[in-house]
């Protein structure tokens, strides 16, 4: 497991410590669900999604690419 060193305002992170504490989770894994829940995967993960699409939809390469573009997008925006 890799470690990273970020810079946060007091403030948030107060917030986001509390935000732990209240979830029973380390702030560590508020950040992993956090990237999980913005999409945020490696190329080798992302094409592994994309090949379990297809193989589960029988779409064409290019069409579950797509189709998982879209759901990104939508969970980006809150959709």
């Amino acid at each position: 497991m890799s470690r990273l060193t970020i810079t946060l305002s007091e403030a948030r992170y107060k917030a986001l410590k509390e935000a732990a504490v209240r979830r029973d989770k380390t702030i560590g894994q508020l950040i992993d669900e956090s990237l999980d829940f913005y999409g945020i995967k490696s190329r080798e993960d992302a094409r592994e999604l994309v090949r379990r699409a297809r193989a589960h939809s029988q779409l064409p390469e290019a069409g579950a690419l797509a189709v998982a573009q879209d759901e990104v997008r939508a969970v980006r925006r809150g959709s």
